[in-house]
């Protein structure tokens, strides 16, 4: 039965994500749109969605890429575009060399990370070192000091500071400290883990107000980064802590399940950001037993009910609902966010639960 249920949800992997590209890429920029076939129109300044977008595209390119290489090369045409394009940034200034800067700089570290995965499935370094050029000349010049701590302002006219800035920021200089040393990034990652800490995570595993999904998935990927950096396993009880609080308080749940977050472009697409960094959680050696066991049983409820709240008769127009719990609507205009969130779900389902084929 679970060989079965594994084959399935690789099957629904596929569907889903073959959905969110046929539906709602534009093929000849590799970007996506917030509306099927762009219907809605609107969809000039999507951009930071762009990236969680592509990470579901990349996932499915590391799933399939040794046994279906001719759609592996098709993927790896969309990154090109997606990045030729710079990712849809609807901002432009003559003085940014890298195409990617945003008044929003939340925007460019969502960006970034997208840019850091697309060289780890790749192997190309065009795209890391470009995260590298984007944080150091564009991320990290922005943060500023109070008596609270140094951390990331929201926006370049806006010097409040939350966490779905500095949480992601956090991460990038984790990740970027993994891959090219240099204890600036290091103590960056340490600095922005520090004022999250002190200035905005609550002591039951929320780490902002109202708990979000994509805050407390970034958040708790920085901390295990931190962990496996540092063995120190204050890192790791982080992590446990912020994605378990998800999984179990009524403020992140409807009937057991993920909340609809919203249905704008924002609120729609953030358990896309959730999903695989709960996933890598699952699958990391140093994790408790219980809190692999419990994100697995989690993500499996998830994935069974979107299973069953999809209206396969209407494929490739199957949909996912901003609330995994019931189906979409058929007379309202999908959203990209939703799609890309319930596809995340069935990539991050299928990467966990992975077993060899007999």
């Amino acid at each position: 039965r679970q060989r079965q249920m594994c084959i399935r949800d690789r099957a629904t992997a596929d569907s889903c994500t073959y959905v969110l590209i046929e539906q709602f890429m534009n093929k000849e920029k590799g970007t996506f749109w917030k509306s099927p076939k762009d219907v809605s129109g609107g969809s000039y300044n999507i951009y930071w969605q762009q990236a969680h977008a592509m990470d579901v595209v990349i996932y499915s390119y590391e799933r399939i890429k040794d046994k279906n290489p001719a759609l592996a090369a098709t993927y790896k045409n969309y990154f090109k575009l997606w990045f030729d394009n710079k990712a849809n940034n609807y901002h432009h200034s003559d003085s940014d060399e890298t195409g990617f800067l945003n008044p929003f700089t939340d925007d460019m570290c969502w960006i970034c990370l997208t840019l850091i995965h697309l060289s780890e499935a790749t192997g190309d370094a065009v795209y890391i070192n470009m995260a590298k050029n984007i944080y150091d000349t564009h991320i990290i010049t922005r943060a500023w000091t109070d008596a609270k701590g140094t951390g990331l302002p929201w926006k370049s006219d806006d010097k409040s500071r939350n966490a779905c800035t500095n949480s992601p920021g956090c991460l990038v200089a984790a990740k970027l400290y993994r891959k090219f040393g240099g204890e600036n990034y290091l103590e960056d990652a340490k600095m922005l883990y520090k004022y999250i800490v002190g200035s905005l995570l609550k002591s039951d595993g929320r780490v902002e107000e109202p708990p979000l999904t994509y805050t407390q998935g970034t958040f708790g990927e920085a901390c295990r980064q931190l962990y496996h950096i540092t063995q120190e396993r204050e890192y790791m009880r982080k992590a446990e802590l912020v994605i378990n609080y998800t999984m179990t308080s009524d403020r992140c749940l409807q009937n057991w399940i993920l909340r609809d977050e919203g249905t704008n472009m924002d609120g729609s697409i953030f358990k896309a950001v959730f999903v695989p960094y709960a996933v890598n959680l699952a699958l990391d050696d140093d994790t408790s037993d219980f809190v692999k066991k419990r994100i697995k049983t989690f993500l499996l409820d998830n994935a069974e009910a979107l299973w069953k709240n999809m209206d396969r008769r209407k494929y490739p127009a199957m949909y996912c609902n901003y609330y995994w719990g019931s189906m979409f609507p058929s007379n309202e205009i999908a959203s990209m966010g939703a799609q890309a969130s319930g596809s995340s779900l069935m990539e991050g389902v299928a990467r966990m639960m992975v077993t060899p084929e007999k």
